[in-house]
């Protein structure tokens, strides 16, 4: 016997399967929520950074020493890298042949003066005429300078030192032809308790450079420069700071560059004539609006933050960068301060998405780090 089942009973059944798989339906569709998201308020500092230009050193004072007659070296009296005071002898010359001459002019010396004190009590008697007195007194004078000449000569056998001050690489030493048309010269004096360095800038930096100074006059400009730092050739930092001390206001055709010389105490001898390093030429932002590295993505080379909007929504916003130092980028211009962005994880969103934004301190994720090149 079959059961017949009631068509309400069949109805009641079929709405109820049709509202469970409704619920289900609207369940799987239900957006997920949020992501969180670090976010931070961007702020103002000041920061240094450093712009750097290689730099060759050189003494303060670097003489050639090189003979004034022609001669052998007979005698080498000091060696490379030894201190001397200015007329200290470093060379001493063959001057034999010029001893011979000196013999000969002092002979003739002599016999111009006897000639001279003979015929002057002639003259006082008026025997002969003052003329012939005069004419001898020439002729001892021409006599005594070429005297004068010779010794002179003879005293430029001994070579001393024109300054105080350490001594280079010496090329010649005894037996070897010198004259005062050598190509080489004997050796160098430098004077390196301060060293000037040379760096060449561009146009455009040596004017931002004096337009970023105070002063009235170029001369004031430079004055109000900076102290620069100096890293040496072994990666190590200088112990004294310099100060540009001129700048040679010519441009060089070629390269478009304009030469700065910048002094450094040496007082340990450290630096030495010849020496290359690299000038660290400090720029301090005052109160410049930065942001962390972490909190930016680059997209074809141009560097964005994703910027959170009154409704938790992300815009991705260009920044034009004025300079990187350490972790930070200095902004010219795309944020202000106090707008909030996402802190980090950047890559990881897109601009437009919706997060759940969770705020972090700005030193937390920017901790002041040590200054590095830029």
């Amino acid at each position: 016997m079959r059961t017949r089942i009631p068509l309400a009973a069949i109805f009641c059944l079929c709405v109820g399967l049709a509202s469970c798989t409704d619920d289900s339906e609207s369940q799987a569709a239900a957006p997920p929520p949020p992501a969180r998201a670090s976010v931070t308020s961007v702020a103002r500092r000041t920061v240094t950074s450093f712009n750097e230009y290689p730099a060759r050193l050189t003494g303060i004072v670097t003489s050639e020493v090189r003979a004034k007659i022609a001669g052998y070296i007979t005698d080498v009296l000091v060696d490379e890298g030894d201190h001397v005071r200015r007329g200290q002898l470093l060379f001493r010359l063959e001057t034999q042949a010029l001893n011979e001459d000196e013999a000969a002019a002092r002979a003739n010396v002599n016999a111009a003066q006897v000639e001279v004190d003979k015929l002057q009590p002639l003259v006082e008697k008026n025997i002969i005429s003052e003329v012939q007195l005069e004419t001898a007194k020439a002729r001892l004078q021409q006599a005594q300078s070429g005297l004068n000449g010779i010794a002179a000569n003879i005293n430029y056998g001994r070579i001393t030192s024109p300054i105080d001050g350490y001594l280079g690489r010496i090329g010649l030493r005894t037996g070897a032809l010198v004259s005062p048309t050598s190509a080489e010269p004997l050796t160098t004096v430098s004077d390196i308790s301060k060293v000037y360095a040379y760096f060449s800038v561009t146009e455009g930096q040596y004017l931002d450079f004096m337009q970023a100074a105070e002063g009235e006059t170029i001369e004031d400009k430079v004055k109000d420069l900076p102290k620069v730092q100096l890293q040496l050739s072994n990666n190590t930092r200088y112990e004294h700071e310099g100060r540009i001390e001129a700048v040679i206001s010519r441009v060089n055709a070629q390269t478009g560059t304009l030469q700065v010389r910048a002094i450094f105490d040496n007082p340990s001898r450290l630096l030495n004539d010849g020496n290359s390093a690299t000038i660290r030429v400090p720029q301090t932002y005052t109160d410049a609006v930065v942001v962390p590295q972490t909190a930016t993505f680059d997209q074809q080379g141009t560097i964005y933050v994703l910027r959170v909007q009154p409704d938790s929504s992300t815009l991705a916003v260009p920044l034009e960068i004025a300079t990187q130092v350490d972790n930070l980028f200095v902004i010219k211009s795309g944020l202000e301060e106090g707008d909030e962005i996402v802190a980090s994880g950047v890559n990881k969103l897109r601009g437009g998405a919706k997060i759940a934004p969770v705020s972090v301190a700005f030193d937390s994720i920017a901790q002041p780090l040590p200054t590095v090149f830029r």
